[in-house]
């Protein structure tokens, strides 16, 4: 039994409790098994998530291993980068680190078993031969020409087909099943086909390979595996899974068990669909900060421990169902209000002249870094007569109830000074606005009021000669649509046009010249911000917005 009650439990859990009590297993061993074609996106994270951490909760293992039984799509770059996405969300897999390659002569022997015994012919249909004989949902499939080879013959064109007699793509060994079953995966699945290409870590030493679909239930049992916990488009596999268990007989016989997989709202999850996205330049890469990848997602800003909070927030289901994105944002909002420094940062500046204000004279002004985090201290922001705020601070109509700057109108400095617009300085070809000019007053310091006015605006600002230019990412989602494709067309019209805003010329605060990969700031009043982990030099900062401050999903929740 779970020792850990207090921890949260499911679906998964009651399983396994069952399994423990009744000694079906006396111990839990999960493992995380990605095909390495690609790089991982959050809805692994999730996958990744439940297998971990449920291995941790009944102090068990969890293995990592590659299922890469596909040498055309796999490549050891995507090996790489799964290692680092896992590290990078705290999981451990310590010295279990395996291959399904690992397994390929063992999984030879199996299947000549399963010749042996009767249950797997090599067969000489076509590709879409295979797939006429299959049948439909509501009518049986036709046994195949080849169906009844003796067993000699299946062995020997079985180890003929090993021995790279034979074309590519001209036979395959598929398992004796029930070409009636309801079942269409119960319908002689190929387990075997000829595949003439180098693989990753085994070279040119075999030319067939194993199907998902045995390789992966043997892998688990060679591994001691427990219980293979995978999303629920395996299901319908789940009697295939259990038939090849059955008929190989390996020594260990592990559980399937089959959770909701994470659908998220302006979204896409295929990795195809991912995979165009990158090769047709929608997106610069794989690490685009768009991508739902977890290298996107921690390039933009998201941090592990927001991921992690996110999977367990969702939970585990039996059904599928699709996670408001709102939910991601608010998570990465909640463990940055923890942890991000607060800092001014002018992404559309417009200079502001303090006309009274002595020309030589610097303040510096002590703010806090995070009011929410009293250990993070505070710092010292220079204060001069020449300062930058933001655009958009400033109007020189006003609407009713406009509490920022305006001509004849005052503001707070965050934490400096009250000032007053006198004067407005524009372009005479354009007629933009250049600069404005102000006054202040010297009895307001600290950005308290000296007779009881009531000033309601504050805003944030920066120094003139000592600001930081910076050129700043404005992310937004990459697609218009909750549901990309769902109305009958490409899922590729969807997409969010306004996903990207470049600004350069931006002004940050000194500090932030110093800003290290992988830490969150956020920009007072403007959102949440990281230095990009590619491009980010002291001599060229530049900046990703990780989210903004407004979380729609506190609303929700709230209402």
């Amino acid at each position: 039994m779970n020792e850990n009650t207090n921890e949260s439990s499911n679906f998964i859990h009651d399983f396994i409790d069952i399994d423990l009590e009744e000694k079906v297993y006396d111990h839990v061993h999960t493992r995380f098994p990605p095909e390495p074609n690609g790089y991982l996106h959050i809805g692994h994270c999730k996958a990744m998530y439940i297998n971990f951490s449920t291995a941790e909760k009944y102090r068990g293992l969890c293995n990592l291993r590659f299922d890469d039984t596909n040498p055309i799509k796999e490549d050891v770059e995507y090996v790489q980068s799964i290692m680092e996405d896992i590290k990078w969300l705290g999981f451990d897999w310590e010295d279990r680190l395996y291959y399904a390659s690992d397994y390929f002569e063992k999984l030879y022997e199996f299947a000549e078993h399963l010749i042996k015994k009767g249950k797997a012919y090599v067969c000489d249909l076509s590709q879409q031969e295979v797939r006429e004989y299959r049948g439909t949902p509501t009518e049986p499939g036709k046994n195949s020409p080849f169906r009844d080879r003796t067993v000699e013959e299946n062995l020997d064109l079985f180890r003929r087909m090993r021995a790279g007699e034979f074309p590519e793509g001209s036979r395959t060994l598929r398992a004796k099943i029930d070409m009636a079953s309801p079942n269409l995966n119960m319908r002689d699945p190929v387990i075997y086909r000829i595949l003439k290409s180098s693989h990753h870590r085994t070279g040119d030493k075999w030319c067939i390979y194993p199907m998902y679909d045995f390789q992966h239930p043997l892998s688990d049992a060679l591994e001691g595996i427990t219980h293979s916990l995978c999303s629920l488009e395996y299901e319908d596999h789940r009697p295939l899974y259990n038939w090849v268990i059955n008929e190989c007989e390996p020594e260990h016989k592990p559980r399937q068990i089959e959770f909701a997989r994470l659908n998220l709202t302006y979204t896409v999850m295929s990795k195809r669909y991912l995979r165009e996205l990158v090769e047709t330049g929608i997106v610069s890469g794989w690490d685009d900060p768009r991508m739902p990848t977890l290298c996107g997602l921690r390039r933009r800003g998201y941090t592990a421990d927001a991921l992690r909070d996110f999977c367990d927030r969702i939970g585990v289901a039996k059904t599928n169902s699709t996670v408001d994105y709102a939910l991601l944002e608010h998570c990465i909002r909640e463990d940055l209000n923890k942890k991000a420094d607060r800092v001014m940062a002018v992404l559309r500046p417009l200079k502001v002249i303090i006309d009274n204000y002595p020309d030589n004279q610097i303040e510096y002004f002590e703010v806090e870094n995070n009011p929410e985090n009293p250990d993070s201290g505070t710092r010292k922001v220079p204060f001069l007569r020449e300062i930058y705020i933001e655009q958009e601070d400033f109007m020189e109509n006003p609407p009713r109830k406009y509490f920022r700057l305006y001509p004849g109108g005052e503001v707070r400095l965050k934490g400096a000074y009250f000032i007053k617009c006198e004067s407005v300085v524009k372009d005479p070809l354009t007629g933009d606005i250049k600069e404005i000019h102000c006054t202040y007053d010297p009895a307001s310091k600290g950005g308290n009021s000296p007779d009881g006015r009531k000033v309601k605006g504050t805003i944030h600002w920066i120094s003139a000669e000592h600001a930081i230019d910076a050129e700043v990412r404005l992310y937004d989602q990459l697609f218009a649509v909750p549901n990309p494709g769902e109305e009958g067309h490409e899922y590729k019209d969807d997409l969010n046009t306004d996903s990207l805003e470049v600004l350069t010329g931006c002004k940050v605060e000194p500090v932030l010249r110093e800003a290290s990969a992988g830490k969150g700031y956020q920009f007072l009043r403007m959102g949440y911000f990281c230095p990009d982990n590619k491009d980010f030099t002291k001599e060229r900062p530049v900046f990703n917005r990780i989210v903004g401050l407004k979380d729609s999903w506190a609303k929700i929740v709230k209402e």
